[in-house]
């Protein structure tokens, strides 16, 4: 898997100059105005949130004995709690309303990439928008099913370090996986789709590392997230599909 996880991140490499090649920036003004008004959002209500997360989870604790500590503690895991529910919805949104814009830009890419391989009829702008919701909506619900339990291990010593890691590397899963899925729409029905990301985690993960990498980029990040991660799973799922056949 690990091999994989490369070969995802490698294809970042080349989004930007196929993105300019193929005269595709037309294509990403509006997932592009959605990823920033989006994140805005977010980032306002995560701010705003934060502090009351904080308060709450320190009066769990009732003894006066080490609640400075414990209240300090509560802030920093206030926040941390916050900001990963936050990028989990920000993730998942911006995929499911810009399904409809990347539809086209991954059908663009695969007949550049593969020019000799049955043309797959394109989906309808509604059927773009409802299989996008569909997706990240079955994801939000399993991201969140799987990071909270992993936000709980960071009350505990030494194995906190380690569910960082871990809560990343989910991270990274879901976010490969919406923007494969862009590709996969024209190949796979709902549950195919599933289950062929499933056996393809590596190329979901490195692809979202990719992801979340880009993100800590201020501005620019939430600006070029999508391009180049669409861009990149759709070279890396072009490819497996070619492999396959």
């Amino acid at each position: 898997m690990f091999k994989h996880i490369l070969i995802g991140l490698k294809a970042y490499s080349g989004a930007f100059s196929l993105i300019s090649k193929l005269k595709l920036w037309t294509y990403f003004v509006v997932p592009i105005l959605i990823s920033f008004l989006v994140a805005v959002f977010i980032g306002l209500t995560a701010y705003g949130l934060s502090d009351n997360i904080g308060n709450f989870i320190a009066n769990i604790w009732i003894w006066d004995w080490g609640k400075s500590t414990f209240t300090t503690i509560s802030s920093i895991i206030g926040a941390l709690v916050i900001l990963v529910i936050g990028l989990i919805l920000y993730k998942h949104i911006i995929m499911a309303l810009s399904a409809p814009f990347m539809g086209p830009v991954s059908e663009k890419i695969e007949a550049h990439l593969k020019p000799l391989n049955k043309k797959q009829e394109a989906s309808s702008f509604q059927t773009l928008l409802w299989r996008g919701i569909r997706i990240n909506s079955r994801n939000l619900v399993m991201e969140l099913l799987l990071s909270v339990p992993i936000l709980l291990l960071k009350f505990i010593p030494v194995i906190n370090i380690f569910s960082t890691i871990l809560l990343f590397l989910v991270q990274a899963y879901y976010a490969g996986f919406g923007n494969m899925d862009y590709t996969l729409e024209r190949h796979f029905t709902y549950k195919e789709s599933l289950h062929y990301v499933r056996q393809r985690r590596g190329l979901a993960i490195g692809n979202g590392i990719g992801f979340l990498l880009l993100l800590l980029i201020p501005i620019i990040g939430v600006l070029l997230v999508l391009p180049l991660s669409v861009t990149a799973a759709t070279i890396n799922t072009v490819e497996s599909l070619d492999d396959e056949r």
